[in-house]
């Protein structure tokens, strides 16, 4: 799965249990007790909704490791690992950062992925496939590409993105379900609380505009990409990040043996309606972004 991919289903998960948690502790009778108290309502969803994003993003790291089996490099067993840690060494004082965990993580693709917390304590990680199909100068460029996300603070952004979206989505799907409820019960039902109407509703709008949600965050991705790109342009060369794209772009002509392993370099490119949710742009516009960015970065 990808690293935004997994960061939105680990947020719905997380929304889920704080609804049921919600429910459990007498939130939703409260806010249905006399009518639904639309201020009280937003500000439980705006609690609810940041504190599903911000815990999403404190296990991110974790899920990361767990999800795609990776292995931190704690002291480098070969060349190949010493040239991996110098660069991302390397790397992370050109952009200013803490140096970030490295890891290895076993998949014939080449991918590789960035995330964590903060800028000072990251995780940046690389698929074996990578490190055997890439060149030297095209690893850096990979390795440039996902500094910047990090620099960037790409995942805190996308973070508060998301929290915004949750926040509605919690809104939303109780007032949805509060006249679902109402339609159907009567009016002494009512004022005995929210009944079995109401609480199936919410789970499902939840799980549906959650989903809805997730093509907004999605679309911050992806133009946060274009940015990374060009940061990896920065720090590895214009060149190399474009020879780095290209030999994405031929990985994808060939059938993948995994395709729902961690792409979080933007190795597979939704199609039709599946594109709303991607999280990269298309290799070739991005291939162009960078071919007619005449050498600025930004």
């Amino acid at each position: 799965m990808k690293r935004i991919f997994l960061l939105i289903v680990t947020n719905i998960a997380i929304m889920l249990v704080l609804s049921i948690v919600a429910s459990l502790l007498g939130v939703d009778r409260y806010l249905t007790a006399r009518g639904l108290n639309y201020g009280a309502l937003l500000g439980f969803s705006a609690v609810f909704g940041f504190g599903g994003a911000f815990v999403s993003l404190a296990i991110s790291k974790w899920m990361a490791k767990m999800s795609t089996g990776a292995r931190v490099i704690e002291q480098p067993s070969n060349s190949a690992e010493m040239w991996l840690m110098n660069t991302v060494e390397r790397q992370a004082r050109a952009a200013g950062i803490g140096m970030p965990e490295v890891a290895i993580f076993d998949s014939p693709e080449p991918n590789a992925f960035a995330t964590g917390m903060s800028r000072d304590s990251s995780l940046v990680a690389v698929s074996t496939g990578l490190l055997q199909s890439m060149n030297q100068d095209e690893i850096e460029a990979v390795l440039g590409h996902e500094i910047t996300h990090v620099a960037n603070g790409d995942m805190v952004t996308l973070t508060l993105v998301q929290g915004v979206v949750n926040t509605f989505v919690f809104f939303l799907s109780r007032v949805i379900g509060y006249l679902v409820d109402s339609a159907l019960s009567r009016n002494d039902d009512r004022e005995r609380g929210p009944g079995i109407g109401y609480s199936i509703t919410v789970i499902v709008m939840q799980i549906l505009l959650g989903f809805l949600a997730s093509m907004v965050v999605a679309w911050f991705s992806r133009q946060r990409e274009f940015r990374a790109d060009a940061g990896g342009a920065h720090l590895a060369g214009k060149r190399k990040m474009i020879a780095a794209l290209e030999r994405l772009k031929a990985a994808h002509e060939i059938p993948s043996e995994l395709p729902k392993q961690m792409t979080a370099f933007g190795i597979r490119e939704g199609e039709g309606i599946m594109a709303l949710f991607a999280t990269h742009p298309p290799l070739d516009v991005r291939i162009a972004a960078l071919q007619s960015s005449g050498g600025a970065v930004s």
